[in-house]
Formats: C-alpha cells, structure tokens, sequence
C-alpha cells in the first residue's frame, strides 16, 4: 500500500486530511503527530477488521430450490433462508452406517444428552473429517445436548442399547447408544445431490450485512438425513 505524501512534515496527504479532521493544527510537534499516527492506523485495521469480520451459523433445514448459486431453505425452525454457493462448494451425502461398522480407532463425533445415573445418551453418532477438532461442546441439535468429537477407544454390541468408549486429548467419554438412532457417513456428492426437498446441515459463514455463504453442505439423500 502507498500513500500520496503531502504537508510540511511529509506525512501522509490522506493521514494530513484526517489528521486536520480531527482538529489537529498542520504544524504540530511530531511526538503529537506520533500520537494521531498511531490512531489512524488503528482507526484502519478496526475498519478492515470490521469489513472481513464472519461468523459461523449452523443451519439445518429442508431446501426449497436453486437457483444458480443461491439456495433456498426453510430451516427447521420456519425461517426462508437464502444461501450463497461458491463455485467451488464441497457437497457431502448422508449414507447410512450400522453400528457393528464403526472400529476402534474411527473418528467420530457422538451428539448425547444427560441419561440416568449420570451416563450420556447418543442421539446421532456420524464420522468426521480428520480436520475436525477434538473435544467436547455445547451443542444446540437439543436442548441440553453436547457434540464429543473423538476416537473409538472401544465398543460394546448389547442388546437394545451399545456402548462407545470416546477417547479425545484430556479425557475419556463413554455413551451409550441405543439401537435405531441416526449412524451416519458422510460420503462425496456433487452440486447435483442440491435439489429442492432434500435436507441440509451447513455450517454457513455470515457476513456482517446478514448474507450467508455455505462452502461446505451436508445434504440427505435416499432418506438418510445427515443427523448432528
């Protein structure tokens, strides 16, 4: 970046103008002009800062049509959103998985609620991207619900319910898993996959005027809904 110089002390042109705005005499001490320089450089990065700032939004919800590259939604909620595709946006179908598929060592992340005597109950088991974090977190799939994302340490096949063994950095999880919950992979789809009447999860980025992008979207298909 270049700046236009400009005044006696050949500072800045445009750094003169602001600094003249802020009620500074042209011909101030340079300790003073010190003071505006720093000031206006933070006045700058707040600026751009603000300019790039995003935040992530989660968004589950049925789609309700494309059009180029906006989708539509209907979120579970009741709310139409209308969502920014990139050309390059990654698609992942939801493909069902049984339990007796997941191994020790698989990636996973487990959404449970507080069960009795203190156990977590699963409400959706699904793979993860090894990109994914670790850990633990408050989740808002239900109320009171939390997302663990780690590695089968060890499973148990019972009857009616199962049992995971978690394992992330700190600590150790056990859930238990009822039979007939969601288990769910998450395999490579195309733009194709996006069509009117298929269910979504994405993790949307939100501009700070409100518009949404979805680089990456879960979508369902043959009846399989990604379930976190």
């Amino acid at each position: 970046m270049s700046f236009a110089m400009g005044g006696s002390n050949g500072e800045p042109a445009m750094f003169t103008q602001w600094r003249a705005g802020c009620g500074a005499h042209p011909e101030e001490s340079k300790p003073m002009n010190l003071r505006y320089v720093v000031a206006f450089f933070a006045a700058i990065t707040l600026a751009v800062s603000a300019a790039h700032a995003q935040t992530n939004v989660r968004i589950r919800g049925t789609i309700t049509a494309i059009d180029g590259n906006v989708m539509s939604v209907k979120s579970r909620d009741g709310k139409d959103m209308q969502l920014a595709l990139p050309d390059n946006v990654t698609v992942a179908v939801a493909k069902a998985v049984r339990f007796e598929d997941i191994k020790e060592g698989d990636y996973v992340g487990a959404t449970t609620r507080p069960g009795p005597n203190g156990t977590d109950v699963a409400i959706e088991v699904h793979y993860l991207a090894p990109t994914t974090p670790p850990g633990q977190l408050a989740w808002d799939l239900q109320p009171g619900s939390r997302m663990t994302n780690a590695n089968v340490q060890a499973k148990v096949v019972g009857t009616g319910n199962h049992e995971l063994t978690l394992q992330f950095p700190g600590g150790t999880q056990k859930v238990v898993v009822p039979d007939g919950i969601p288990l769910v992979r998450a395999v490579p789809g195309t733009r194709a996959d996006l069509v009117a009447g298929e269910y979504i999860f994405t993790v949307a980025q939100a501009a700070a005027d409100g518009a949404l992008t979805a680089p990456r979207i879960q979508v369902s298909k043959d009846g399989v809904r990604p379930p976190q």
